[in-house]
């Protein structure tokens, strides 16, 4: 992999903007200091649980938004966007950008590296690095949805998802380049690893379900 400043710079950049925390933002406008209130993150579904469910959906979309917006941007920059036969090298350096979003919502400089759970920012980052992933993201938001819908629980439909990533990618881009399968399992061992306390929670029968798909309860991730 070639090392050189724009490469730098565009990691650089994709760390600051996914480190914007729009969940803390969105509640103090609101009044609220969300780490102070339900399960104490920054995430959507703890904004959505406290403020309500179309806050929630606010945050979730404005965290997939940066994560996609510099995965798309730096990636049309330096001329990886719609590029799938790219070789290892390229790849390596697209997904670092798309990891370094992701890191910056999970780790955000600005609140002592606490940040959320990387599941919307993930989701964002995945999306935007078309061709290759863009379909196999959105096949792991259905892999949410469904089990969603049957467990009532968010955590373990974002660990589902996330799981989901890798073997789509394997499944609808045989022949793409390693970085992009091992990027992919990174991130699902990342957000499964984050949700660690929820599934405990869930083993012992103590882990809030929602009340219905896209409802504001209280599930305790974000």
């Amino acid at each position: 992999m070639t090392v050189d400043l724009p490469w730098i710079g565009a990691v650089a950049v994709a760390y600051i903007v996914g480190s914007i925390p729009f969940g803390l933002l969105v509640a103090r406008a609101r009044g609220i200091d969300i780490r102070q209130h339900g399960s104490k993150n920054i995430g959507a579904t703890n904004v959505g649980r406290v403020l309500g469910k179309r806050w929630g959906q606010l945050v979730f979309a404005l965290d997939a938004l940066k994560g996609a917006a510099p995965v798309v941007g730096l990636g049309w920059w330096l001329g990886y966007l719609g590029a799938p036969e790219a070789g290892a090298g390229r790849a390596g350096q697209w997904l670092a950008v798309a990891i370094a979003a992701v890191l910056g919502h999970i780790f955000p400089v600005w609140l002592r590296f606490k940040g959320g759970k990387g599941v919307a920012t993930g989701f964002g980052a995945m999306a935007g690095l078309w061709p290759v992933v863009t379909i196999p993201a959105f096949g792991a938001l259905l892999a949410w949805l469904v089990t969603l819908r049957a467990t009532r629980y968010v955590s373990v439909s974002s660990c589902v998802a996330a799981a989901a990533l890798p073997v789509l990618v394997a499944v609808t881009r045989p022949g793409a380049p390693w970085p992009y399968l091992a990027l992919t399992g990174g991130v699902a061992a990342l957000v499964v690893f984050k949700h660690r306390a929820n599934l405990a929670r869930v083993r012992a029968g103590t882990e809030p379900k929602v009340g219905r798909v896209g409802g504001s309860g209280g599930a305790q991730q974000g």
